[in-house]
Formats: C-alpha cells, structure tokens, sequence
C-alpha cells in the first residue's frame, strides 16, 4: 500500500502538491495520502479551498505565528516538522512539492 506525505511550504508548492494528490489519487484510489502544509503555504491553502482538501494537514506552529484559524473539517498537526518526521519514522514516503 502507497502511503505518501507531500510537504508544500509555498504557495507554488501547494499548486503542485494538490495536483500531485489528485493525480495520485486518480492512479491509485487505495493510496493512502496527506498533504502537509506550513509557512506560506498555509494562507494559501486556507484562502483557496480545494478539492483535495480532506487529505490536507495545516501546521499549527503557522497558524499561531500568522494569526490565523483552521477552519472547521481541516486538520491541523501541532508542528509539521514533528508530523513529517513521525510519519516517515512510520514508514510512509516524503515527496516535496
């Protein structure tokens, strides 16, 4: 089973990162994935909902230092380096956007 983490910290990054998902998704609707956001990437991902946004993981530590809030049904991990980190120690693949 394909169980993939794909980082994006930039606005670009995001771009890619969210058509990477859907076409992995598209390849191989078991794969298992998270698209992990921080620094700029985060207001991006917040001003500009998408699709694939059920797989998305938003950095806590850029929400506190930017001011800004998750909205309801997007998830956010306390730090996104912690949660690559403990995601990769569990076996899944990292893929930066």
């Amino acid at each position: 089973m394909i169980r993939l983490l794909i980082h994006a910290p930039t606005p670009a990054a995001l771009e890619r990162a969210r058509r990477n998902l859907a076409n992995l998704k598209k390849a191989d609707p078991s794969a298992q994935v998270e698209l992990v956001v921080n620094a700029g990437a985060v207001a991006a991902a917040l001003d500009q909902p998408d699709a694939t946004d059920a797989h998305l993981r938003v950095c806590g530590n850029t929400l506190a230092a930017t001011g800004r809030q998750a909205p309801a049904g997007v998830s956010v991990v306390d730090a996104a380096v912690l949660h690559l980190a403990r995601r990769q120690a569990e076996g899944w693949a990292y893929m930066r956007a």
